[in-house]
């Protein structure tokens, strides 16, 4: 094999090592793209839980001056 033959063989060698590392890279981008929105998906829901776990809290306070437990309707 001739030196002009080793380089031409290098040569696509690394454009074959190129093509798939773009290839990864852009289907990681696109993994994490997904993984972000899915984190600001959880957050909101994770905000609108906090509200309402508060909005509770309160109205538990507020309806009652002393800690009360009642029955369940079954009993």
């Amino acid at each position: 094999m001739s030196e002009l033959e080793q380089l031409r063989q290098q040569v696509i060698d690394l454009q074959s090592q190129l093509a798939f590392q773009e290839d990864t890279i852009a289907s990681l981008n696109e993994a994490l793209t997904e993984q972000q929105q899915e984190i600001l998906v959880l957050r909101r829901q994770m905000t609108l839980l906090k509200q309402r776990q508060d909005e509770q809290a309160a109205s538990i306070e507020a309806g009652s001056g002393a800690t009360v437990q009642e029955k369940p309707p079954h009993y």
